[in-house]
């Protein structure tokens, strides 16, 4: 005899974060055209713009990946950065201060984006074994 169980019963377990390769991957793809996207239309002369969307990306890529992806999200940002969005493109440089901040705010916005991901998979798991 077959029994009917609803989908939506029992513990669901907290979401598994993505294997860190995949996530540099994407970083990779992912930064690579945002910054020829806002090369194509902005200019390659306002690295402002390509900072806060590589932030914004790193930040995506952290919601699905665990904390030991974020250093090397930040570094392949920074590569895509670095190397294309400010002139020459294709030249990679070390402006001290200039990267160091970059890089510093492309890890945090990538640490941000895991931590709020593993703080809203904790509730979501806590309010499931509280109204159980």
């Amino acid at each position: 005899m077959i029994e009917w169980v609803p989908l939506g019963s029992g513990a669901r377990p907290v979401p598994r974060p993505v294997s860190a390769p995949l996530v540099w991957a994407g970083a990779f793809g992912g930064a690579l055209l945002l910054v020829a996207l806002l090369n194509g239309t902005v200019g390659s002369g306002r690295p402002g713009f390509a900072l806060v969307a590589l932030s914004l990306l790193a930040a995506l890529l952290g919601l699905c990946a665990r904390f030991t992806a974020a250093p090397g999200t930040a570094v392949l940002c920074w590569l895509s950065l670095n190397g294309f969005a400010i002139p020459p493109a294709g030249t990679l440089t070390w402006a001290g201060r200039r990267d160091a901040f970059w890089l510093a705010c492309l890890l945090g916005a990538a640490l941000v984006g895991t931590a709020l991901a593993r703080v809203v998979h904790a509730r979501a798991a806590y309010r499931r074994l509280t109204t159980a």
